[in-house]
């Protein structure tokens, strides 16, 4: 198949290698010329140095934006000979890859995976974890002819990628294959008969292998090894989800005889080998001691300078939308145009750089304005940069990948969609715009450049939100803190139920496999029979419909929304469909490849977003109401005047408006009603209460109360992401000055998933040490009555009013002082 072949840039396997420290620079597409804007030498051959480069960064502005630099020191590596047990062929065919040994941490999780003990390797990125799987899995498709691997990746880049790397390996009759939603159904037949390495991802494990495991028996009942890299993105909801898949795999195998050994791959974290068994319901031995080698890093913390007190530019929430007058909220330089400009800056540099944007939206806007000030200096080196990120068709995706990797482009603006393990070779700077919610995948990020071994620069731009103005100014709260452990929660019963009925489907449930899904499986299936949808006989519970159970991995909110150019038919790409109410509304701004486009109508039913090619000079912005009622409390603390709970709750929201802001000085031209339906949700919360008088005593007025409970609610938000795993857009909130399920001053957050996704959990039990990182971050705000740095948000349905700065504090000293550590 002529997928198997493989350029040498994008195959490397990585071990011990002849030239470890070698760098790959860009090479140039056509000359460049320099202007007096900025010289350009984007060709191979030496380029600054991160040192170099990040001086020349920072002098470019009239105020030092950096506020720390931390040199992350180079590492040597730690060789180990190759096993035993490895056959001559497959050193051999890594020896031609380059590879003269493996690393120590290799070669460990290596025998202990051939061994047959379950493992999991956490080590940093570019440690070359790859080939501790690789080499258990081949040995033993070359010792045994009949047996097979099954290799899961989160995204399909990381697959492809892995594909061709041991692909590029020509081991004889190994037969490796991609299997997923891009595969041609006519190879889809070949692959199941004849490939004995099949690369999926845990869609097409849950859609398509598990469902047809008769077609599939062949390869299941001879299963050797199951492969489940970058295994710490499996979080939340979807690593709930994900966890049941792999039982239900698990399942299937012990039905056809095969009992695989799992073997795990995972970014630095917390307890990894407590993350891995909750993943497999295995127990699991962790290897966390990286012996790779490492090239030194230069991590610089970056903070755009705040705008003029009479100028709005690039402000996230406009002045006028915050209800208070402008000499009150001075706001800074927007992240995403901050960083547009470092990345021009340093492709101008001829530095090849990625640059990982928090949203699809955000990575087209830094990719136009960062081509836009590069064609401005040097017509047509604005070619030389991209936006990559998930809804572009296949073809576009492989096609961006390529160019980076031979050089043909410079730069990149990506959503976490390349934060994987694909292999980058030669990157030497990465930006950040905007913390990704969890140390991990901060450091992840950062390892992108600087893979070989060579010198990199990366640094992170904060937004102008509570959390990233708390890190930059806190940096021992990045360099001085462990890597937080993943969070995931099987016995979700949002999670649990859908996947017995999907378990059923594939074959009658009996009480032996009650124990393999865990705590909560017996009343989910007594609830799905008295539902209707298993019935009970003596031999098991049987799936009672012909329809299969219609169950979302991701709990993004339903089917993803095609958006579709009304004039030509073509598809531009998909939206999640949670997120289509707030991206894909009537008169929304919709960005493909730095392309503008205006919708003109979303069919909700059809799952169709119709949109035309337009270039306003406005944007888009969507608001939402939101109410909240208590179900149940499942824990809680008496602290006299103050109470903290935990409990489940009903949430109902609707996207009621959104708001047209000039592009240029974020003005509100105005705010145009939308008639979408109303989104319901039961998940679990987090909630804390005040009495009045403990207010009054603490100088709250009456009156204020709404604007305190309210900056405190988004602060609390903004900084949740530093005690859990998860991102401010994961998690809601509401404050109310009288709840009438409280009867009290009351402040809300909750998690944005059906069932919840343990976020709200985690802040309840860490309470004391995340309410006073929210107090320190509104208090140390230089702002005088509250800005985006501190209790302002980007997704507050009110338009941030009512907010008060100084009594959110008081609000927080009460619980603090009140509240047990």
């Amino acid at each position: 198949m002529s997928d198997f072949s493989s350029p040498n840039t994008s195959a490397r396997v990585q071990g011990v290698t002849s030239n470890d420290f070698s760098s790959a620079r860009g090479k140039p597409r056509h000359d460049l010329e320099s202007s007096s804007a900025a010289t350009v030498s984007a060709g191979p051959g030496p380029g600054p140095t991160p040192a170099d480069l990040l001086r020349r960064l920072r002098a470019r502005g009239a105020a030092d934006p950096v506020t720390h630099v931390e040199r992350v020191p180079a590492r040597a590596g730690v060789p180990a000979p190759w096993p035993s047990w490895a056959p001559a062929e497959l050193r051999a065919a890594f020896t031609g890859r380059g590879v003269v040994a493996p690393w120590q941490h290799q070669a460990e999780a290596a025998n202990l995976a051939y061994e047959g003990q379950h493992v999991v390797v956490a080590t940093g990125t570019a440690s070359g974890k790859s080939l501790a799987y690789q080499l258990p899995a081949l040995a033993t498709l070359l010792a045994d002819p009949r047996a097979t691997v099954l290799y899961l990746a989160p995204t399909k880049a990381l697959a492809a990628d892995q594909l061709r790397a041991v692909a590029a390996l020509e081991l004889e009759g190994v037969r490796p294959a991609c299997y997923d939603g891009d595969t041609p159904r006519t190879e889809r037949e070949w692959i199941r008969r004849h490939s004995r390495f099949v690369l999926t991802n845990p869609d097409m494990l849950h859609h398509g292998i598990l469902p047809g495991h008769a077609q599939w028996s062949g390869f299941l009942r001879r299963l050797a090894y199951v492969v489940i890299d970058e295994c710490h993105t499996y979080r939340g909801v979807f690593g709930s989800h994900v966890a049941h898949v792999l039982r239900r795999l698990r399942r299937q195998c012990a039905r056809f005889g095969a009992t695989p050994v799992f073997v795990l791959a995972s970014a630095t974290s917390g307890d990894p080998a407590t993350a891995a068994g909750r993943l497999t319901g295995l127990p699991v031995t962790a290897v966390t001691e990286d012996a790779s080698p490492r090239g030194g890093v230069t991590f610089a913390l970056w903070e755009p300078p705040l705008l003029p007190p009479d100028s709005s530019a690039s402000s996230p929430v406009p002045p006028q939308a915050t209800g208070e007058h402008d000499e009150l909220h001075q706001v800074r330089r927007s992240a995403l145009r901050e960083t547009a400009d470092l990345l021009a800056d340093t492709v101008a540099e001829g530095v090849r750089t990625l640059a990982f944007v928090r949203s699809r939206k955000g990575a087209e806007v830094v990719a136009a304005n960062a081509r836009r000030a590069l064609d401005d200096a040097v017509p047509g080196l604005g070619d030389r940069v991209a936006a990559y990120r998930g809804g572009y068709l296949r073809e576009e995706r492989r096609e961006l990948e390529r160019a980076l990797l031979t050089g043909d482009l410079l730069g990149l603006a990506s959503t976490n969609a390349l934060e994987l393990g694909v292999d980058l070779v030669g990157l030497d700077a990465v930006l950040i715009c905007g913390y990704p919610g969890t140390r991990a995948s901060l450091w992840q990020q950062a390892g992108r450049a600087g893979r070989s071994g060579q010198e990199a620069l990366a640094v992170l731009v904060a937004r102008d939100d509570p959390l990233d103005t708390y890190l930059v100014h806190h940096p021992e709260a990045i360099f001085g803190a462990p890597v937080e452990a993943t969070v995931l929660d099987p016995a979700n019963p949002y999670v649990l139920a859908p996947q017995l009925a999907c378990a059923a489907v594939e074959a009658p449930l009996t009480p032996a496999d009650l124990a393999l899904f865990g705590e909560g499986a017996k009343e989910a299936v007594d609830e799905l029979v008295a539902a209707g949808a298993l019935r009970q006989r003596p031999t098991g519970w049987y799936w009672r419909h012909r329809e299969r159970p219609d169950v979302d991995l991701r709990g993004e909110g339903g089917a993803p929304v095609a958006v579709v150019e009304s004039s030509t038919g073509r598809l531009l790409g998909t939206v999640d469909g949670g997120s289509s109410h707030f991206l894909l509304h009537s008169g929304a701004v919709y960005l493909h490849q730095g392309v503008s486009y205006v919708v003109d109508h979303l069919d909700l039913a059809d799952g169709c977003a119709l949109v035309r090619a337009e270039e306003p000079d406005w944007s888009t912005h969507a608001r939402d109401v939101t109410e909240l009622s208590v179900v149940s409390v499942r824990s809680y603390v008496d602290a006299g005047p103050v109470g903290m709970f935990l409990g489940e709750v009903d949430v109902t929201s609707q996207v009621v408006s959104y708001q047209r802001r000039r592009i240029a000085t974020g003005e509100v031209i105005d705010t145009r009603p939308l008639d979408l339906p109303a989104r319901e949700l039961r998940t679990v919360a987090v909630w804390f209460t005040l009495s009045p008088q403990s207010l009054a005593l603490a100088g709250v007025q009456p009156a204020d109360v709404p604007g305190a409970l309210h900056a405190a609610e988004h602060a609390a938000i903004g900084l949740l992401p530093l005690m859990a795993t998860c991102d401010r857009w994961d998690i809601g909130g509401l404050s109310t000055a009288l709840h009438p399920d409280t009867d009290a001053p009351t402040v809300f957050v909750y998690d944005g998933h059906p069932g919840g996704a343990g976020f709200a959990e985690r802040a309840y039990k860490t309470a004391a040490a995340w309410l006073r990182a929210t107090r320190d971050a509104i208090a140390e705000c230089g702002c005088e009555a509250g800005c985006p740095s501190c209790v302002q948000s980007p997704k507050c349905g009110n338009g941030n009013n009512p907010l008060s700065k100084p009594d959110a504090i008081r609000v927080l000293d009460v619980v603090l002082t009140n509240l047990p550590d």
